[in-house]
C-alpha cells in the first residue's frame, strides 16, 4: 500500500493563511498522524498526515487521505464531534474554509442557544 505524502509547505501555507485570517492572529498548527478507515467496507486503518489546531475551545483536524484529497472535522470533546457534511475534498482551500465556516456557524448557534436559555444540543 502506498504511503500518503506529508503535507507540503504550500498546503501548510494554505491552512495557516485561512486559520490566521479567520482569527486575526497567528494560530499554532500541530502536525500529527491519524489512523483512519478510508473505506467503510474494509476494516484496515491507514495512517494519514494530519494538521491539528485549537482555538476558542474547539479542536480542528484536517487529514490528508490521498495526494490532493482531504477530510476535516472539529470537536469539543469525544462526544461533540462535527463534520462539514462532505466526506472528502479535492481542494484544500475549500476544505479549510468550509470547516472554519461550519464551526463559526456552530459557535454562533451555541451562543444564541445559551442566550435564549436553550440547551443547543446537537
Amino acid at each position: 500500500m502506498n504511503q500518503i505524502p506529508d503535507f507540503s509547505d504550500t498546503e501548510l501555507w494554505i491552512i495557516r493563511s485561512a486559520v490566521n485570517q479567520r482569527y486575526g492572529k497567528a494560530i499554532e498548527l500541530q502536525l500529527a498522524d491519524s489512523d483512519l478507515r478510508l473505506d467503510p467496507a474494509v476494516s484496515v486503518l491507514t495512517t494519514c498526515p494530519t494538521v491539528f489546531w485549537t482555538e476558542r475551545g474547539a479542536n480542528f483536524v484536517i487529514c490528508k487521505v490521498a495526494e490532493g484529497h482531504y477530510r476535516s472535522q472539529f470537536f469539543y470533546s469525544i462526544r461533540d464531534q462535527f463534520g462539514t457534511g462532505r466526506e472528502v475534498y479535492d481542494d484544500l482551500a475549500e476544505c479549510v474554509t468550509i470547516l472554519l465556516q461550519v464551526q463559526s456557524d456552530h459557535e454562533r448557534d451555541r451562543a444564541l442557544g445559551s442566550e435564549t436559555g436553550h440547551s443547543g444540543a446537537s
